[in-house]
This record gives structure tokens, sequence and C-alpha cells, in this order.
């Protein structure tokens, strides 16, 4: 490459020039082109979008990898134009070690089942996020970083000869003044006029770029809507998966502790000679954390044993109840159901022939079956 000592020396002189010129500005030794109010807005509305938009960008960055190492590496294969590998999320590799968990334990027994349903459940969360991210990078944050990498370059760009021909601008003017000669003068206001020509074209360009601003709001505004319905979607599916798991786990919860307390008890217990129904319910009472169960209740009539509850015919019986916290909130599915809200303390009790996963609720004057899993029983 040649070396160009002329060129250097030109461009040393230039900036060492506009340097001296920007300090008697400051002191106010210098004129100053001012430009008018409504370019000074456009200028300041222009800088205001791009700080805010790196702000939201780098923030929206976080939210959707808040790993700071991840996030290196994305960058690092941003610019050097390769595809990011694809990473599995958190949900979905915690779904890969209760599986694995579940195949080592037994798929078969209470604890395997109950890993095999959360892990499933994670791997959709996991799934899930996966394409809010997705969605949300491509709906969201590419066309925030198409503004920054293309049209404020460009507004950067324009500016910045805008503001080199403005000081081009105010050195003619100043040499005007300074000239004596009528040869002289007549020089400098020729220059004076050509360098206002290209001072003026160079603003309406600029002006133009910066008045574009309003169509990039709206075009960020209409991303934003987008951003939000990806979100709502993605906490929409979290919520029912959740709510599935939440179902299948208070459906079998019942079944998997009473066999898990029950299967425990025969196996350590020493084999001994028949006895009487009513002796080995009360032999296993104790092993089986429920409400005991009362043996007459006045008032209540044969169809209960049948599992069917009319509450206005059912009495409290006059000891076995216990005092409840309701965990998540159950919608009643008919009349003979109570409905429940999360964290309510409502009186509960048993009667003769219920399934053993409901119980009786008393709340002030309403009653109705509950379900054993969505309560809490204080002692």
């Amino acid at each position: 490459m040649e070396f160009n000592v002329k060129k250097l020396a030109s461009d040393a002189g230039v900036f060492f020039s506009r340097a001296m010129q920007f300090t008697e500005e400051k002191l106010g030794q210098a004129e100053k082109t001012e430009l008018d109010a409504h370019f000074e807005n456009l200028l300041a509305r222009a800088d205001c979008t791009k700080n805010w938009t790196e702000k939201i960008l780098r923030q929206t960055e976080v939210l959707l990898q808040p790993n700071p190492s991840a996030r290196v590496e994305e960058f690092l294969y941003e610019k050097l134009d390769r595809k990011v590998p694809s990473r599995v999320t958190n949900g979905e590799l915690l779904a890969q070690y209760m599986t694995e968990a579940a195949n080592d334990f037994g798929p078969g027994t209470p604890y395997g089942k109950t890993l095999i349903k959360v892990g499933e459940t994670q791997r959709r969360l996991g799934a899930a996020e996966r394409e809010f991210i997705r969605s949300a990078s491509i709906n969201f944050l590419t066309p925030l970083r198409n503004f920054l990498e293309g049209d404020w370059r460009t507004i950067s760009k324009e500016r910045r000869i805008l503001q080199n021909r403005r000081l081009d601008l105010d050195a003619c003017k100043a040499r005007v003044k300074k000239a004596k000669a009528a040869e002289a003068k007549a020089a400098a206001e020729h220059e004076l006029r050509l360098t206002q020509t290209e001072f003026d074209r160079q603003a309406e360009v600029t002006r133009l770029l910066l008045e574009g601003i309003s169509s990039t709001h709206v075009n960020h505004l209409r991303c934003l809507h987008e951003f939000v319905e990806s979100q709502t979607n993605y906490y929409a599916q979290c919520y029912q998966f959740m709510l599935d798991l939440q179902k299948q786990l208070g459906s079998s919860k019942g079944e998997i502790f009473s066999g898990t307390f029950v299967g425990n008890a025969e196996s350590t217990s020493p084999a001994a000679a028949p006895s009487p129904p009513a002796a080995a319910a009360a032999a296993t009472l104790p092993a089986v954390p429920t409400i005991p169960v009362v043996p007459t209740v006045v008032g209540v009539p044969n169809t209960v044993a049948e599992g069917v509850l009319n509450p206005s015919e059912v009495k409290p019986p006059t000891s076995g109840t216990r005092r409840a916290r309701v965990l998540y909130d159950y919608e009643a599915a008919d009349s003979t159901e109570l409905a429940l809200l999360a964290d309510e303390m409502i009186t509960v009790y048993s009667l003769p022939g219920m399934d053993p996963d409901w119980l009786i609720g008393e709340r002030g004057n309403q009653k109705g079956k509950v379900p054993v899993t969505y309560l809490e029983l204080l002692s």
C-alpha cells in the first residue's frame, strides 16, 4: 500500500483546524450556525429512540437467555455469521434426568410413575420455552437490531457529514469577514455560497432520515404487540401444562400413598392369624394419614354409601372434625361439591362409605364434597 504523505498532512491539518474551531465555539470566540428548533427536536427524538431501543434490546436478551456465557457465545456466532448451535432448555434437561431416574428406580413404582409424569410435563414446558424464544427473537429482537445496525447507522453517518458541512460553512463565513481586498472577498463569498448550498442539501437529507423515526416507532409498536402475544401464549401453555399435571398427581396421590404405606406395613409386619375386619382396620389405621371414620351419623341417608351426597341432609359428627387449609383453587363440578379458594380455612370430616380421596367440607353455611389432595390437614 502506497503511503501518501500529502494526504496524511492534509487530513492532519483538517483535524487540527476543526479542533481549534470547536474550541473557539465553546469559548464563544467563533460563530456557529444554529439549526432550527424543529430540526433540533428531531435530533433529540432520534437519540432518545436509539438509547431506549438499545436498553430494551439488551434486557429482552437477558430475559430470553439469563445465562451471560450463553449470550456471549450467541453474540460471537452472530458476528462470525455462523449458525448458533441448538441448545437444550433447562426444562428439557430436567425432563431427561427425571426420565433416567424413573428407569433406574423402576417405572412401575409409585415414585417412578410420578417422575415420568413430571418429566413429561417439564419436557413440554421446555419445548414451549424454546418456541417462545424463537418467536420473540424473530418478531421482536430482529427488528430492533435491524434498526440499530441499519437505519441508525445511516442516520449517524449523515449527521457526521452535516456536522462537517456546518463547520465548513462557519469557516467560510469567518474568511469572508477577514477578507480585506475586494478580489479576496469576492472569492470568499463565492466559496461561501457553494458551501451554503452543500450544507442546505445535507440538512434536507438528514431531516428526511430523522422524520423517518416516526415510521420506526410504528414498526416497533407492531413488533411489541407480537412479542406480548407470544409471551401470552407461552404462559398460557405453561399454566395448562401444570394444571394437567396437578390433576394427574391429584387423582393418583391417594392411591400412591395408600399403596406405599400399606405395602410397607405388610412387608415389615410378621405373619399373624386372621382377625375380624374391624380389628384389621384398627391395626392399619395409624399407618394411613386419614381422618377417622365416624361409625354412625344421625340424619345421613343410605345413599351416602353409594357416593351420592345431598349437602343439606348431612349433619357434622360430634367428633372427628378437623381444620384444613386449602392449597389450590378448586371449582366445584356440581352442587354436591364445595368450591375452594387457595389459603382459606375450612372444617372437614369423613362419612361412612365415602371415597377416601374425598371429605365433607364446611365453610359457614356452605358444605359439600372436597378433594383431599387440595387440602393441608391441620392438627
